[in-house]
């Protein structure tokens, strides 16, 4: 499943009511699911803003661990790797496409 398309996300987090995430925090979290104890690293998923996806997603009650990690190369220096913490169930995934028939 691709979640570069995604474009909402209802989820039950952590036992909570089930609430629903738009854009591309419905995106970033689709991305800490399915990337488990791995977790996600701007280097690996390239997004413009991951620090204030995780920001708002903690916001919203979403446990997310950030683990900084060393990287060597011409710009060496510390990244961020975001690990999902909250236990959380989906509901439903709605799609670009869907959206687009749906209006």
């Amino acid at each position: 499943m691709r979640a570069n398309d995604i474009v909402e996300l209802h989820a039950v987090v952590d036992g909570s009511p089930e609430r629903l995430f738009v854009g591309r925090f419905a995106w970033a979290l689709f991305c800490l699911i399915e990337a488990g104890e791995r977790g996600c690293t701007p280097i690996e998923q390239p997004a413009p803003r991951w620090s204030n996806y995780v920001f708002r997603l903690r916001r919203q009650g979403v446990a997310i661990e950030t683990i900084t990690e060393p990287h060597a190369g011409p710009y060496a220096g510390t990244h961020a790797r975001y690990v999902l913490r909250s236990t959380v169930e989906v509901n439903k995934v709605t799609r670009a496409e869907e959206k687009r028939h749906a209006a």
